[in-house]
């Protein structure tokens, strides 16, 4: 069913993918993709595509300037409408990513994990997950964890039609998009307390 969905919005959405590419290749000269490892299932690693939203702009010392002083008005709509995640669905064609499941964060997350937190990892990465529909990039990393954790222990078809359902409607209300202080989120610096179980 991922690999139908898939390549059905992807022929949908094909025309509107192939506009961003232009337009994005044209501003950021010639490269429009965002690409970085991110840890799959049972924390394989592979590279999850964006489209790019930020510049490659850099301070006098060489280093990236902050995410905020990098996002361009156009990466700000982008990134509030969810257009830059079009290019995963070649990652769940790719067999990389499912449509649903817990979204793939960054590598160097691994070692800061709990044992319950890692469980996450038991399943392939989503485009869309539990924790999304629940608070996204607005909820603490603990409570987007759990979420995460319980999708994985109680998944099932009809749970991922509901995820997909209200997925469509969060987006187009751009619900949860960034934290407050952030583009998106914080960094996750570890957990510092054990958080209850979140059930539906």
């Amino acid at each position: 069913m991922d690999i139908i969905l898939a390549g059905l919005l992807f022929l949908v959405l094909c025309p509107l993918f192939l506009f961003l590419f232009v337009v994005l290749s044209v501003a950021h000269q010639g490269d429009p993709f965002f690409k970085q490892p991110r840890p799959g299932k049972n924390e394989k690693v592979f590279n999850i595509l964006k489209f790019k939203t930020m510049t490659d702009s850099c301070d006098e010392h060489g280093n990236l300037l902050s995410d905020q002083e990098r996002l361009t008005t156009l990466g700000k709509f982008i990134r509030k409408s969810s257009l830059d995640e079009i290019p995963q669905l070649l990652n769940v064609l790719a067999g990389q990513m499912s449509l649903i499941g817990p979204r793939p964060l960054l590598v160097d997350y691994l070692e800061l994990y709990n044992e319950n937190q890692k469980r996450r990892h038991l399943v392939l990465p989503g485009v869309s997950g539990w924790a999304q529909i629940n608070g996204r990039n607005t909820i603490s990393w603990e409570e987007k964890f759990d979420f995460d954790v319980w999708y994985v222990e109680n998944f099932d078809l009809q749970l991922d039609l509901k995820i997909l359902f209200i997925t469509f409607f969060n987006v187009l209300q751009g619900k949860g998009v960034s934290q407050t202080g952030h583009v998106s989120m914080g960094r996750f610096e570890g957990t510092r307390s054990v958080k209850a179980k979140i059930s539906a």
